[in-house]
Formats: structure tokens, sequence, C-alpha cells
């Protein structure tokens, strides 16, 4: 009777540990994937203000960042973030419209507002 017990607890502490460290490997993707938005967000200012010189560089941006929400849509179940990622999403294509329109300098406050929701959701 004690070896059942001793070998259902430690099944149990076994499933609890295994949880465990998928949820955190799970905030430790969002974490990342959040400072990499960051990263491109950084970027996409930049090409902003200097799209006279070099217009590619906003669309650049623009594609690193998508590519990150992608990444972070398919590792998700959480309802917060995934209203963050869409708000993101949504942000990003008017900056894409604005871009294709002839809009030079676009208003990226948008983007900026967003991948700061995504990186508050994302924290620990």
């Amino acid at each position: 009777m004690r070896r059942t017990v001793l070998a259902v607890a430690t099944a149990a502490l076994a499933v609890t540990v295994t949880a465990g460290c998928g949820a955190i490997d799970k905030a430790v993707d969002c974490v990342n994937t959040a400072d990499a938005i960051g990263n491109s967000v950084g970027n996409l200012g930049r090409a902003v203000g200097n799209a006279t010189d070099n217009p590619a560089q906003a669309d650049q941006a623009l594609n690193d960042i998508d590519k990150e929400l992608s990444s972070l849509k398919s590792k998700t179940g959480d309802a917060d973030l995934s209203k963050a990622v869409d708000d993101l999403d949504k942000a990003v294509g008017n900056v894409r419209t604005a871009i294709k329109n002839g809009d030079n300098t676009p208003d990226i406050s948008g983007v900026t507002d967003a991948a700061k929701e995504v990186g508050k959701v994302c924290t620990p």
C-alpha cells in the first residue's frame, strides 16, 4: 500500500512539474516574442524617420512584426494576448496601407501602443 501511495504521489508530482514547465516555456516564448516585436517596432520607428532615404526599411520592419505576430498567434490560447495581437495586427495593416497610399511618414502610434499592450500581457 505504501508503495502504491508513493507511486501515485510521484506520478502526480511529475504531471504537475511537467505542466508547470509547459506554462513557464509558454511564458518565456511570449516574453521573447514580445521583445522581438519591440525591437521590430523600434526598427519601424527608425525606418519611418528615414523613409525618404530608404522606404524599403519600413516595409521590412512591418514584415518582421508580421512574422513575430504569426509566431505568437500560433502559441497562445490566452484571450487577452489574442486581443493584443489582433490589435497590433490591425495597427500594422493601417501603417502598411498608409505607406502604400504614399504617406512617407505614417503615424505609428497605434503600432507602438499595441506592442506595449502585447508586452504587458506577456509579462509574467
